[in-house]
């Protein structure tokens, strides 16, 4: 999350610079999408650090459901930024400005986007092996952006390349759509967290089959099967039914 936060303020410096250089409304919404990541990435780091305390008397199975907290903060942060891109993007559309230096612009955004790639996949990556709800939705948002800055620079080749000066406008309402339904899946898989939902389906098969071969082997029964994530975590609770002839002791081991 250290990287995640180093890169955010290095693309920000990179396409502010090219939003300054350019005047392009497009830059400009792409430059308002990494304050966004650098505002997930320190509150990724503050849940990763609460998420990784043990239990304690007040919170007995964990602080891991923290890290759903900072994917809260982070789907309102990208509405708002968002909102302000789709502003922006519809005055333009009415005044369009002329683009300067579309160049560099596209140089500039071009190394932040390679940066941006990066960093995500190495998020995405460490977000498996640790099995980390933050890591994997601050590498995904990474992600997003690079999709968000090619649809930029895409915009600003054709401004170059045509003179229109209005398909600037154009391409950062498209960005700004496209960071709404970010935020919106963000939101709602965070809340469903938050909700005490059932560990994915593939995990569940995996415990499925265990189980299965437990009651073929040792002759007993599982029922009343429930499973809930809470962070890296992985919480499952069963019933275990033995044969009446079992001791307790046995039963246990």
């Amino acid at each position: 999350m250290m990287l995640s936060i180093a890169a955010a303020v290095a693309t920000i410096v990179l396409k502010s610079l090219a939003a300054w250089l350019t005047g392009s409304v497009g830059f400009f919404s792409d430059a308002l999408e990494s304050l966004v990541n650098l505002v997930a990435a320190i509150a990724g780091y503050c849940a990763l650090r609460i998420a990784a305390k043990p239990a304690d008397d007040n919170h007995h199975f964990g602080h891991g459901k923290a890290e759903y907290i900072s994917a809260l903060v982070e789907g309102a942060m990208i509405f708002l930024a968002a909102g302000a891109i789709i502003y922006t993007a519809v005055q333009r559309l009415f005044t369009p400005q002329p683009v300067e230096e579309g160049g560099w612009g596209l140089a500039l955004s071009l190394l932040s986007s390679i940066l941006n790639l990066g960093v995500g996949l190495a998020l995405i990556k460490a977000g498996k092996r640790y099995r980390s709800a933050t890591l994997n939705a601050d590498g995904h948002h990474l992600i997003t952006d690079v999709w968000t800055s090619a649809g930029v620079l895409v915009g600003m080749a054709a401004v170059y390349l045509t003179g229109w000066l209005w398909l600037d406008a154009l391409v950062a309402l498209a960005v700004g759509i496209n960071i709404l339904w970010t935020g919106f899946k963000i939101l709602r898989d965070s809340v469903s967290s938050l909700l005490s939902e059932a560990l994915p389906q593939e995990e569940q098969d995996q415990i499925w089959d265990l189980l299965a071969e437990l009651e073929k082997e040792k002759s007993v029964t599982f029922t009343d099967r429930r499973t809930v994530a809470s962070g890296r975590q992985r919480m499952v609770y069963l019933t275990m039914e033995v044969p009446a002839d079992w001791s307790v002791l046995y039963s246990h081991e």
